[in-house]
């Protein structure tokens, strides 16, 4: 009976640290949203070009007929997020909603807010493209972090994940290329004629998808090390000791000097190289090849330098963005 409220009150406990998490991830994607809305009044509006995706679609559309992103993202995105809702996953279209509804809520709100003081806007158009680079730099930080909670900014991600669903092996970034591309060049015509729109949006595409990209990488990279040692069992007990991580043997052998040796191959975290470094200098005969992973696949934990495993601070959800 004991052992039995003991496992109760640890999946009470359970349960509660997951509700907790979950609270916490929707607020984070809220937050995210009402950055990514102020972003769009400081930088992006006052320098008159269309960013990427639906929403630089929706933009084009304010300039020339008044008529708020605000609202125009909510009646893309609604009828995109309820198909999405039921053909490829309901947690991540509800969490997406969140961030489509808080993002235009915020542009209608600061809408009424004046916030000229603050915007970067040149008057005669010098270093005109730090605006899209800054509008860039934080629309990649928004997408990575809403990767990490399972959710979408909205608008071609959602088209892309439907696309994805029943088409798993169509690559669908030439789709979002195509429309990105599609988009700058109507830049050009709806901002005056002007290339001036149509570099910008490059700028603003380019800077969001390298910074949403190594930001998303950055948590899934790790260090190979391929450890050439005549004491296999020494160095592989300091590296599940001290790394807590494990290796794997591979007997081998020397084709110069003709002796049997060992290849130690270990994956470890990228904080935890200098520990591994001192580890194959402690050993005579040892040497390590040492090489970049770009990702992780399957059971790895993430390992702090001091061996502790990483805890994510975000829920996941079910992990079906693309």
């Amino acid at each position: 009976l004991i052992r039995r409220q003991r496992q109760m009150c640890i999946r009470d406990r359970d349960s509660e640290e997951f509700c907790m998490k979950k609270v916490w991830t929707y607020l984070v994607i809220a937050f995210i949203a009402l950055l990514a809305s102020v972003n769009y009044e400081l930088f992006v509006f006052p320098n008159q070009f269309a960013p990427s995706g639906i929403n630089g679609i929706c933009t084009m559309i304010q300039y020339v007929t008044g008529v708020s992103v605000g609202y125009l993202s909510l009646f893309i995105n609604i009828p995109l997020a309820i198909w999405c809702y039921f053909e490829v996953s309901k947690p991540m279209a509800i969490r997406s909603m969140v961030y489509v509804v808080t993002f235009s809520l915020g542009l209608l709100i600061l809408e009424k807010v004046d916030l000229s003081a603050f915007a970067y806007v040149t008057e005669n158009g010098t270093s005109k493209i730090l605006g899209p680079m800054v509008a860039g730099v934080i629309q990649g930080f928004v997408y990575s972090i809403l990767i990490k909670a399972s959710a979408y900014t909205g608008g071609t991600d959602f088209v892309s994940a439907i696309v994805h669903k029943h088409h798993p092996n169509r690559p669908f970034f030439g789709m979002s290329f195509a429309i990105n591309s599609a988009i700058a060049i109507v830049s050009y015509f709806v901002y005056g004629c002007q290339m001036e729109p149509v570099i910008l949006c490059i700028l603003y595409s380019f800077m969001s998808t390298t910074v949403g990209d190594r930001l998303m990488k950055s948590g899934r990279e790790a260090i190979c090390f391929e450890i050439i040692t005549n004491s296999p069992q020494e160095v592989s007990r300091e590296l599940i000791d001290r790394l807590h991580h494990t290796a794997t043997f591979l007997p081998a052998k020397g084709m110069y000097s003709g002796r049997e040796t060992s290849v130690l191959l270990c994956v470890v975290n990228k904080t935890q190289v200098a520990l591994v470094s001192q580890i194959v200098h402690k050993y005579p005969h040892t040497f390590a090849i040492v090489h970049p992973v770009s990702e992780i696949l399957g059971n790895f934990k993430n390992l702090s330098s001091s061996g502790k495993e990483v805890v994510e601070v975000l829920d996941a959800g079910d992990r079906k963005t693309l």
